[in-house]
């Protein structure tokens, strides 16, 4: 299929004239093809072989919001960076539109090192993969399948199959509430087959009500405001399809995180609401070349985009030592 892509500068962060941009495609196994932008440094040699990122997340996000604005950081910091909508979403391909499968969102970010390790400007033995909240535990993922992924960070994470089985802090965490939602998601699914429609379930919650829990705030202070608004954000428009997620319920992601044999960072604040989600994934690594970052004072959100808390400096050296 044809990808219609914006040539415009429509980021929610500011561009770095320190880093060159440019827009580019690429495909995965299932032959869907994947918009992302790819960051260099404006500096380097026509002839230099960079260490290079796959970046992906939140869950719900666009190349335009967060992992976009890590991918600039990076390239400022040498490392040439691709930033990528995942399958089904923004300006990348797939239909129906705004679904959501485990398997291949991990696809997805292997077909990212598989376009990372064919470009001639990359040294294909230092490639490294950053994934954002959702995309944090799907880049655990994609870690523990594919070797040539020589380094990882997961910066303020989700484990999103623990999420859809147990729900926010375990609190569903029975036989019975996952049978009510596998009743709910098929009788979703009889309905979408016999209209053909597929409705969304709704993007974070705007207006707030008043109790919302202070991470909903969170979010809508991010998602719904000109701090991170975009208009191909799933988060800050009408959300996943109901049934978008659905997989996630009975797929665990996190199987084999103890398997990984490459570096991996764990980055996450130290108020957010996921942090047990951070602690709970690292403490199934093992080796000595894994790293949990507590950052004092930060929420879930300060790690999209807060620039006091991103430890940018601490992965930079995290790569540098790894890749």
């Amino acid at each position: 299929m044809q990808l219609e892509l914006t040539l415009k500068w429509d980021k929610v962060f500011p561009k770095n004239d320190q880093v060159h941009h440019e827009k580019v495609v690429f495909h995965n196994r299932y032959g869907i093809d994947l918009a992302a932008d790819l960051y260099r440094p404006q500096d380097c040699k026509p002839d230099a072989k960079l260490a290079a990122l796959a970046v992906s997340g939140p869950f719900g996000a666009v190349k335009e919001q967060a992992s976009g604005l890590y991918a600039q950081e990076m390239a400022s910091r040498g490392f040439l960076a691709l930033a990528f909508d995942p399958s089904f979403t923004g300006e990348s391909g797939g239909a129906p539109r705004y679904m959501a499968s485990p398997d291949i969102n991990t696809e997805d970010f292997q077909a990212a090192v598989d376009y990372l390790s064919c470009r001639s400007d990359v040294d294909c033995d230092r490639i490294g993969i950053i994934g954002i909240c959702g995309w944090g535990g799907l880049a655990l993922n994609a870690a523990a399948i594919d070797v040539r992924v020589k380094a990882t960070i997961v910066s303020t994470m989700y484990d999103m199959s623990r999420i859809a089985a147990k729900g926010y802090f375990d609190a569903q965490d029975s036989p019975e509430s996952r049978h009510e939602a596998r009743k709910q998601f098929c009788e979703d699914r009889t309905r979408d087959y016999r209209t053909g429609a597929y409705p969304r379930s709704g993007g974070v919650v705007d207006p707030l009500p008043a109790d919302a829990p202070d991470f909903v705030k969170q979010y809508h202070a991010y998602y719904k405001t000109p701090r991170g608004y975009h208009p191909r954000s799933l988060n800050s428009n009408d959300g996943w399809t109901n049934i978008g997620t659905m997989s996630f319920l009975n797929q665990p992601i996190l199987c084999w995180a103890g398997e990984i044999t490459s570096a991996v960072m764990v980055a996450h604040g130290s108020e957010a609401h996921s942090l047990y989600m951070g602690r709970d994934a690292f403490a199934q690594l093992n080796g000595s070349n894994k790293q949990f970052v507590e950052v004092a004072g930060a929420t879930h959100c300060d790690l999209y985009d807060n620039y006091d808390f991103i430890p940018f400096d601490t992965m930079q050296a995290f790569l540098e030592e790894n890749l």
